[in-house]
């Protein structure tokens, strides 16, 4: 059998590239010529041989048929397992064939000729292709050169289009504001004035047809677009103060405007940006005389519309959600509220989901100390798999294909997915289990499979920190409290319940002996043992 080819590491020299060029390429089509011009590679180091990676041989872990009896489901999702594994272990050793080991040889030989070619003689292609070169030191400096190309004529032409285009469309805006005409017989404003608005209004309409966070990523957007909706927002802000010249229809739909930017844009910084907008526009309304005319209609904003883009937010919060805290404004009968009220309101909800994530984020440090993680007491919980034995607690016995939205598991602060069974931590520090029952994996007190989640009985009563149940056939599970005991249940043999016996334990016992108190030694073993 011919040497296999071990895992290499590609590294082309720059001086070598007029050697590679007057090589005989049409050498690679024998076998003869791979194995020259590779050893070529080889001896110039520009190859680097790692080490070869160990054949895995270890399939996957299988019950013990004899004692146990498997549902259909159970057998189909076993034979599953032995014939991917038989099938990545034919994958893996075809790979290593004498003839994948000359394909691998031709390949990095091709490689390296059209490297040296491409250097040589295609000059516009070079930054390119260093850029995708197997040794790239220096991909963020070509990065940076090919991003400070220069422009085009074309782009020069759209650039000045659209920024004119801009300042214009400014210009005539802030001139039909400060001069309008007389209002019409009826009392309303003049024409200038409502095309002002139909402007904004229809800017409004194109931001809420589009898709939630459109604006988000900004790598996406290309310089000039970023550039406009600075030079946007920085108009629309001017507009929304009260001695901005504008009418106070204007100064609303400039309001809802920048609202919806930011909403688009999803960034922390630009919901600040318009709730400190809003509260300095409250501020001028506020030492406004009491005697200007239409004060009371001063500092509004549209309901729905702050409305619509806050619900949005709280729908990213999850239906568990304390929805008797959140605060909403006033409705006015003209279907308005108060500017000042909707930016408390946006603040207190920023202010939440920040508290949530904060709560979600747990340190290494904490879990080795034996810190309490902090979680939101209310969560989502998703289930996908095997449900032949109600381990999901979702009716039927049925496969869930894709994720789905359990509300049995809401409020769960640890979740513990053992063979064919599940375990739940809340938050008072109580288990609950459904799946398998056999041998007692449960710790309900029989063999029985358990449709719901059902409580365990700690004796003594303890608050549970930490579960950690068994990948194997016949299941056992440990229970690590706030005190620094454990509990163990299921199946005994080989003495692995630490009960001196290799009796089947089908409630929570606590473990007697060395183990009671050590707090890291459990925290190491509920982490880091395999089973």
């Amino acid at each position: 059998m011919a040497l296999m080819i071990p895992p290499v590491k590609l590294k082309w020299l720059e001086h070598l590239n007029s050697s590679w060029i007057t090589e005989d390429s049409e050498s690679i089509a024998t076998r003869e010529g791979v194995s020259v011009l590779y050893s070529k590679l080889l001896a110039n180091k520009e190859v680097v041989l790692l080490p070869q990676q160990v054949l895995c041989l270890k399939g996957p872990q299988l019950p013990d048929f004899e004692r146990e009896s498997l549902s259909s489901d159970e057998q189909e999702h076993y034979l599953d397992a032995l014939l991917g594994s038989q099938l990545a272990l034919a994958k893996m050793v075809c790979s290593d064939s004498p003839f994948a080991a000359a394909l691998r040889k031709r390949l990095l030989v091709l490689q390296r000729i059209f490297y040296a070619l491409s250097n040589k003689y295609h000059d516009k292609g070079k930054v390119k292709q260093q850029q995708h070169s197997p040794d790239n030191g220096s991909g963020s400096a070509d990065m940076h050169t090919v991003s400070e190309r220069p422009r085009s004529s074309t782009d020069a032409l759209i650039e000045m289009g659209v920024r004119t285009g801009l300042s214009l469309l400014f210009a005539l805006l802030r001139q039909s504001w400060m001069m309008p005409p007389p209002p019409n017989p009826s009392g309303h404003p003049g024409g200038n004035v409502n095309l002002c608005n139909n402007v904004i209004h229809t800017a409004i309409d194109v931001v809420s047809s589009l898709p939630p966070l459109s604006l988000a990523n900004e790598s996406k957007i290309p310089p000039m677009g970023l550039d406009c909706l600075a030079q946007v927002t920085s108009f629309l802000k001017g507009v929304t103060m009260p001695n901005s010249g504008a009418d106070i229809l204007g100064r609303r739909l400039a309001s809802e405007l920048l609202l919806g930017l930011a909403s688009q844009r999803g960034s922390l910084r630009y919901l600040l940006e318009w709730i400190e907008m809003g509260l300095a526009a409250s501020a001028v309304v506020c030492s406004m005389e009491k005697s200007t005319v239409l004060q009371n209609q001063e500092g509004l904003i549209g309901y729905d519309c702050f409305m619509n883009i806050l619900m949005q937010m709280r729908r990213s919060l999850g239906s568990s959600a304390d929805r008797s805290q959140w605060r909403e404004p006033l409705r006015t009968s003209d279907g308005l509220c108060s500017l000042y009220e909707a930016s408390l309101c946006l603040f207190e909800e920023v202010c939440r989901m920040a508290s949530d994530y904060s709560r979600t984020c747990v340190s290494p440090d904490s879990i080795q100390t034996g810190d309490s993680p902090l979680v939101s007491e209310t969560c989502e919980v998703y289930v996908w798999g095997s449900n032949s034995s109600h381990q999901l607690v979702e009716g039927t016995q049925e496969k869930i294909l894709q994720p789905k939205l359990a509300p049995s598991f809401a409020d769960a602060q640890t979740i513990e997915a053992g063979q064919y069974c599940t375990f739940v931590i809340s938050s008072d520090g109580s288990v609950r289990a459904c799946g398998k029952g056999s041998y007692g994996r449960l710790g309900l007190g029989d063999s029985n499979n358990q449709s719901t989640l059902k409580k365990l009985t700690f004796e003594p009563h303890r608050s549970v920190k930490k579960v950690s149940s068994s990948k194997g056939s016949d299941g056992h599970t440990l229970a690590f409290t706030t005190e620094g005991e454990v509990f163990s249940w299921g199946d005994g043999d080989y003495g692995k319940l630490g009960h001196g016996n290799s009796s089947t334990q089908k409630y929570p016992k606590l473990i007697q002996g060395p183990l009671q108190g050590k707090v890291r030694a459990l925290l190491c073993l509920a982490f880091n043992r395999k089973l």
